[in-house]
Formats: structure tokens, sequence, C-alpha cells
């Protein structure tokens, strides 16, 4: 049965719904759901913690190499056929062949990327919701409030608890899109396609010196309006602004070209997340490179332990420094990958263990001790199950190393032995 309760404003209501309390044999039929769960979660986290190692040693093992095999070029401006098919180190400042254009909105600019953000003015649900008990029923109490905000993604109202007086349109007039210059080059060098890709470092195009393209578009700002009054915008309003990426060219609206000194160090896509790069990016207008030459273009460079080298980043770094900062990207990815094995591995052993708790939920006392025990046991086993899983990782690569890991795995189960108080003699 369903109680609707209206605040009396068209932007706010609260719903409440309930449901009788789940049996015994209802609670016993969901945990068994959620062993099923768990130990598909518990076979995930083992995957995941042992692939992680072999991966981060693959990782270290192939920047090694690129740091021994790399070689400095001394001109951007020439091509050297000596260097043909090696690891090379370059810096420069990016050029493109032609401005990136919308015709649309009368806008052009010598940059890497060029991107149209278009916004509309719409309707968006927020809930809140609290479960609570009455009368052997368990009710929940859900209260919708409606905001108008501007939004780049179409917010389906019909999903809503209440379309009324909430509707938005089903479709932008106006798409946003990025453009991307066919061709970019560091002095005489091309840049890849994967290169290019972390050339990311978005900024807003100032629109100061633009006129109002169309009769039905605004400026205002650093935006086109596609409103009739863009201070107090209506449901179905647009509103477009621009980015730019890689400036590659000086321009009077905008001051100096960025110049980049590129680090382009292939290597497994996987292993430095564009993230990294990207915000690397935007602290430096420089950029150093290492890459693989051939003929005119900086591609992709194969080591010999399977993995891809290419990285592109910011700032005028030498090549140690640069080779230091990705041995650091794998390590957080390393770390970050056994947290997550671990706490997959700890949900999997919470979940197949619930049946325990549902067995004793009767009895509240008892159902908190046994809740603390079984997530005392999870806390340990996974523990000891993850370093046993890095161990066996690292069998092949660094067997002392394994050998202290299998030990370390023992330490969470004899503390826990420890803490339980020894049967008294009969």
């Amino acid at each position: 049965f369903q109680q609707f309760s209206d605040t009396g404003s068209r932007k706010e209501h609260v719903k409440i719904t309930s449901e009788h309390k789940p049996g015994f044999l209802e609670r016993l039929s969901e945990t068994s759901a959620g062993m099923l769960i768990g130990l598909v979660t518990f076979l995930l986290a083992f995957y995941l913690l042992f692939t992680n190692e072999g991966r981060a040693l693959r990782t270290a093992k192939s920047l090694n190499e690129g740091l021994s095999l790399v070689v400095p070029l001394d001109s951007i401006h020439s091509i050297s056929q000596q260097n043909e098919g090696r690891l090379v180190h370059l810096a420069g400042a990016l050029s493109t062949s032609k401005p990136l254009f919308d015709p649309s909105y009368g806008l052009s600019i010598q940059a890497v990327k060029l991107k149209r953000n278009v916004e509309m003015y719409q309707w968006v649900e927020y809930e809140d919701s609290q479960e609570y008990e009455e009368n052997g029923e368990i009710k929940k109490e859900t209260k919708y409030s409606y905001n108008t905000e501007w939004k780049s993604e179409v917010v389906n109202s019909r999903n809503f608890d209440r379309e009324i007086g909430h509707k938005n349109p089903s479709a932008m007039a106006v798409e946003s899109f990025t453009a991307v210059s066919p061709n970019v080059q560091v002095g005489s060098f091309v840049l890849s396609k994967g290169l290019v890709d972390k050339i990311d470092d978005f900024k807003q195009l100032s629109l100061s010196h633009l006129e109002d393209p169309h009769a039905d578009v605004t400026r205002r700002g650093d935006y086109f309006y596609h409103s009739d009054n863009p201070r107090s915008p209506e449901v179905g309003d647009l509103r477009v602004s621009f980015f730019y990426a890689g400036l590659s060219a000086n321009d009077p609206h905008l001051g100096t070209a960025a110049k980049v000194s590129l680090l382009m160090f292939l290597y497994f896509a996987s292993s430095v997340p564009n993230s990294v790069t990207s915000k690397c990016f935007s602290l430096s207008s420089k950029v150093t490179v290492i890459a693989r030459q051939r003929g005119d273009q900086l591609v992709p460079y194969h080591t010999k332990s399977g993995d891809v080298l290419e990285i592109l980043y910011p700032g005028d770094l030498s090549v140690e420094e640069v080779f230091q900062k990705e041995h650091e990207s794998n390590t957080m990815k390393t770390w970050a990958l056994r947290a997550a094995g671990w706490l997959s591995m700890f949900v999997g052993i919470s979940l197949m263990t619930r049946i325990f708790y549902t067995l004793v939920d009767w009895f509240p006392v008892v159902r908190d001790l046994v809740n603390v025990g079984l997530k005392a046991f999870a806390l340990c086993v996974a523990s000891s199950l993850s370093l046993l899983t890095i161990s066996a990782g690292w069998l092949f690569y660094r067997p002392l190393w394994a050998l202290l890991l299998a030990l370390l795995s023992v330490v969470p189960i004899m503390v826990a032995r420890s803490r339980v108080p020894p049967k008294k003699q009969q």
C-alpha cells in the first residue's frame, strides 16, 4: 500500500511505501543468493590480485628496458635515419596544419582539439530515503525534490516519480562534439593517434570578441544562449560553450601558443591512466618526448616483455625524471588494485558467511556478537589469502619476496587465534 503526502509545493513531495517484514525462509533465501554473489566476488579477487602482480612486474621491467635504450635527439627539425626504429627523446612546440572551425557559431582556433559543449536547462530529481519498522511492517519514506539546472546530458523525466510539472524535452536541438586536428606535429615529427589522445588539457575559450551568430542566439559572457531571456532561462533553453586543448599558434585573444615538450613514452595503455597525464599537462606548457621513431612519425615502442610504450608528459623533464614518474604511477596503480582485490575478497567472504548471522538474527545479543565475529573472521582470512595470492604472483619473478609474503600471510590467523581464550582443562 502507498500513502502520499504533499508539501504543498510542486517541487517537493513525500511518498511512503510499506511491505511486510520478510520471514525466516525469505531471509534465508536472500542470504543464499548473496552467498552465490559472494563466491563470484571471492574468486574474482584471486584473479585480480594474481594478475596485478604480473602486470606490475612486467611494467617495471619494460620501464627499465626503455631507460637503458632511450636516445636524446639533438634537433626536432631534422630527421636522422640513424635513429630509425629506436626509442628517442625530444622536446618542442605543438603545430597543426590548419585551424579548427565551428561554422554554426562563426568560431575558429589553431589548436589540436576544439570541443563544443551544449547544456540544457532542465528538471533534475533528487531523492532521500529512510526505512523504519512500524506495526510489524517495513516502511520506506522517500522525499522527492526537483530543481532546474544546466545539464550537458538530457535527463529523462519519464523516470521521475512525478513527471507532471517537471517534464523535460526528449532531445537537444544542438549537439556537443569534439573536433581533432588530423595532423599534429612537434617540429618535423608527426604524433601518433595515441599521443594526440593524451592532449586533453581543455581550457574554456573566451567568446568576448565574437558577435551573436544568429538572431535567435545571444552571447552572454563565455556562453551562447538559445533563450529569450538568458538571465531567467526556461526549461528547454540551451547554452553553448567552447573549450580548446593544445594551442598550436599565437592567438591575440588567448595569448602565446602553449609550448609543449612531449615525453612520449609508449607503454601498455592500461598501465598509465589518462587522468595522470592530463593532470600533469595542465601544470605546465612544456613537454618531453620518448617514443619510437619511424620515419617522420612518433609511434609506440614494443618492449621485449610484451608491453607498449607511449606517454605524453608536460614539463621540461629529463629522461630520468620521466621514468621515475612512470615508476611512481605504476606503484600507485599496483597498490590501488591490491586494495581493490583485498576489499573484493573481504566482501565475498562476508557474503558467504552471512548465513550464520541470518540463523541467529532472532536473538539480538547473540546476533550482534556473531556479526562482530564474522567481520573479524572475514578481515583475517581476506588479509591472509590476499598476501598468499600476491606471493604466488611473485613466485616466478621474486621467489625470496614471495616466501616472505607467504610467511606474513600466517600472521593475521595467528593473531586471531591468540585472542581466543584457551579451553579450561577438564
